[in-house]
């Protein structure tokens, strides 16, 4: 079965579908849109999933449908293998860039 992106504003979905939806809400709110990034991960189970990428002045932080924390993407435990890019549908890539946690927990 095809993976349709989608937003899950009536409750149902996958990760990526929650993520466009808190990335709606948030440029609703008045965050730019470019500091709004979609990405891709492998959990903690060695799955893709994805999360949004909040890039701030203090940090990337990541928001997760996971968890209701709000981590810094160094503390989520999960490899980093790409997200949107600067301009346009490009990603730029991570090259399976773990974070500190996930490398202590191996």
């Amino acid at each position: 079965m095809e993976d349709r992106w989608d937003f899950a504003e009536d409750g149902y979905g996958d990760c990526e579908d929650y993520q466009l939806v808190k990335r709606k809400l948030l440029v609703e709110a008045g965050f730019p849109r470019r500091a709004l990034r979609m990405t891709v991960v492998i959990d903690e189970l060695g799955e893709g999933h994805a999360v949004l990428m909040v890039r701030t002045d203090r940090g990337d932080y990541i928001l997760d449908n996971k968890t209701d924390a709000v981590l810094p993407w160094h503390k989520t435990g999960y490899t980093y293998i790409k997200r949107e890019g600067n301009s346009g549908t490009a990603s730029a890539s991570f090259g399976r860039q773990a974070s500190p946690v996930m490398t202590a927990n191996r």
